[in-house]
């Protein structure tokens, strides 16, 4: 918090005694606590949650097409500088394999016949299109971060614009507002600058500052990183982290002419969290940006383009 700035925590409001439109507000909240976080949010039928699929190729073909969409979505809001950033995924079949983004191709250009398959363990190219090499930074961070957190199916980073301002401070965001409870207690700061990953040991102090259920960290100097189950979660937490962090820039802004931050309380920041950060529901939060560069680009087909060329991978 800035030395100028004037914090409030905002603290739920009691109910009233006798209140019976207080009884049944919590009686709607135990109801909800029944339901899951889908069930929740949705009011009539309940939106579907993570595909399920019947065979390796098409949950493959799945994977790589929204990859390539989120991608879109990382160009769409400015995440580009340079060759610098790199989204990498989990092989469904093969937990030892993930595929990568070729090194200088536009996010904005980039189909699911773009995508290498590397061996986590070695970094050998194993499969996919070997048209282009990889990100040696890229892999040296991603592999870290695959190998130590197993849970992980997906790992987002770039250099955008308001995630390397905030990251100067190398200060965690505040709970400002009900959508960053996503990162209530799940994301922490990397407060060191260790140069352009060219070693591994730089991508292992990153692996280990984002510990074993952070969800993102802040990267001093350098930017941000997200995880998450699927490549559309950790998408869709990068954006959000992003946009949070250029939210803390204007408060912070604000608040040093002497501007009254509230800050929500730890306890509704942690039911924020749980009813808002389960997989399903992150993997839904990101679909609106999915579809949209779906129908951008003129269809899903046309962001699967290329993958029945890609060359077969396998340990």
């Amino acid at each position: 918090m800035a030395p100028s700035a004037t914090t409030k925590i905002s603290h739920p409001t009691p109910a009233l005694r006798g209140s019976v439109q207080a009884k049944e507000h919590v009686t709607d909240a135990k109801e909800t606590e029944k339901k899951t976080p889908l069930e929740a949010i949705s009011h009539g039928m309940v939106m579907p949650g993570i595909p399920t699929f019947s065979s390796y190729e098409a949950e493959r073909r799945h994977i790589l097409t929204h990859m390539a969409a989120t991608f879109r979505f990382f160009s769409r809001s400015g995440f580009t500088e340079g060759q610098s950033g790199h989204i990498s995924v989990r092989d469904p079949e093969f937990s030892s394999l993930m595929w990568m983004n070729p090194l200088g191709r536009h996010f904005g250009m980039l189909t699911a016949g773009d995508m290498m398959c590397i061996e986590i363990e070695t970094g050998r190219l194993v499969g996919g299109n070997m048209s282009r090499p990889a990100n040696a930074a890229g892999y040296l961070i991603h592999s870290a971060v695959h190998k130590r957190r197993p849970d992980v199916h997906a790992v987002c980073h770039a250099h955008s614009n308001a995630g390397r301002a905030w990251s100067v401070f190398a200060r965690p965001l505040e709970m400002l507002n009900q959508d960053v409870c996503n990162f209530h207690n799940a994301h922490v700061v990397y407060a060191r600058y260790g140069g352009i990953v060219f070693g591994a040991e730089e991508g292992e102090h990153i692996a280990a500052a984002l510990g074993s259920a952070n969800k993102g960290v802040i990267l001093m100097n350098h930017g941000l990183l997200t995880v998450g189950m699927t490549v559309d979660e950790a998408g869709f937490m990068f954006g959000l982290m992003d946009r949070a962090c250029e939210m803390q820039l204007q408060v912070e802004a604000a608040a040093a002419n002497r501007l009254e931050k509230r800050i929500i309380s730890d306890e509704e920041a942690a039911h924020n969290f749980k009813m808002a950060s389960e997989a399903n529901v992150l993997y839904r939060e990101a679909q609106p940006d999915i579809e949209y560069e779906f129908e951008m680009a003129g269809g899903e087909d046309m962001l699967a383009r290329g993958f029945a060329a890609l060359q077969p991978c396998s340990p």
